[in-house]
Formats: C-alpha cells, sequence, structure tokens
C-alpha cells in the first residue's frame, strides 16, 4: 500500500475535538478511505500530515503505515504527493493518539 495514492474523507478535522473525548483536539485531519474496509470492519482510517488547515477531503500519497501491535487495525498516514515525513516526525504528529498504543511505523 505504500505509495499507492488515495483519498481520504475527512470526518475529525484538524482543530475538531474526538467525538468521545473532547478534551482529545486534532492537529492533523483524520478520516477514512471509503470502500477500503479494515479488520476491525470498519473503512480504513489515515491521518494527512502535510496540510495546516481542516479539510474535507484529500487526495495524496500513503507514506507510512502506522502498525498498532496491541490493536487489529493500522492507521495510514497520507500526505502531499511531493512531502515525506521521518519516523519521528510522523510520531510526534500523531502521537495524540498513538500514544495510547504500541505502535511501529513501517514507511519506505
Amino acid at each position: 500500500m505504500l505509495s499507492k495514492m488515495v483519498t481520504v474523507k475527512i470526518d475529525r478535522p484538524l482543530g475538531s475535538a474526538h467525538p468521545d473525548y473532547p478534551d482529545m483536539i486534532y492537529p492533523v485531519n483524520y478520516g477514512y478511505v471509503e470502500g477500503i474496509i479494515a479488520p476491525d470492519g470498519e473503512e480504513q482510517d489515515a491521518y494527512v500530515l502535510g496540510v495546516d488547515e481542516p479539510l474535507e477531503i484529500f487526495t495524496g500519497k500513503i507514506i507510512a503505515i502506522i502498525h498498532r501491535k496491541n490493536d487489529v487495525e493500522d492507521k495510514w498516514v497520507v500526505a502531499p504527493n511531493d512531502m515525506t515525513f521521518t519516523t519521528n516526525e510522523i510520531r510526534a504528529k500523531t502521537n495524540f493518539q498513538e500514544r495510547y498504543f504500541d505502535i511501529e511505523i513501517i514507511w519506505k
């Protein structure tokens, strides 16, 4: 899946609060890829990095996969086609949510 172009429907735009945990504010756009079903039975979740404004939809490249070792699903990391991030940058940008999981970042 790495390097594949996908379209993410944003249901939690940058600056919005988590629906169940209102103290958790999304510092990045977060959504899902329609038609791709993840192991949890829901559509595949994705973080969008590299865009600093709230979005409704975004098409970009999968630059990494966050593998949750203690959960059933992985999260995709999507960015503009010409942007890359290091694993440390990805970890820092997604830590607001991923800090609750044992993760491995798969990229390149």
